[in-house]
């Protein structure tokens, strides 16, 4: 089962963060690959959480994780996804060819 947490914001005044969330989803919709949300927005906690798993009190949304393991940023994920390297970035040895998990 999959452990894939997104921290994302809501609410943004900023275009830029909007689509770089949208365009994460989506991919990960596109993959099957289910994931959990947490709205940063929500509370100052989740912002604080989001910045320290992610090591560094600047990071912005969106932040990708699979289970406590930090994958990185937007840009390291668009890195991956033109590089074919979806699953790699999050960590996600064990899947099948159509794109579910294995159940092991």
């Amino acid at each position: 089962m999959s452990n894939i947490k997104i921290y994302y914001a809501s609410v943004s005044g900023s275009r830029e963060v909007k689509q770089k969330q949208s365009e994460v989803m989506r991919i990960f919709d596109s993959y099957n690959i289910k994931y959990e949300l947490i709205d940063i927005t929500v509370s100052p906690q989740a912002l604080e959480e989001m910045r320290t798993k992610a090591d560094s009190p600047m990071a912005a949304p969106p932040q990708i994780f699979n289970g406590p393991e930090y994958c990185g940023d937007f840009d390291t994920f668009h890195y991956a996804k033109e590089n074919k390297e979806i699953l790699k970035f999050l960590k996600m040895e064990e899947m099948e060819s159509d794109g579910t998990t294995s159940s092991s």
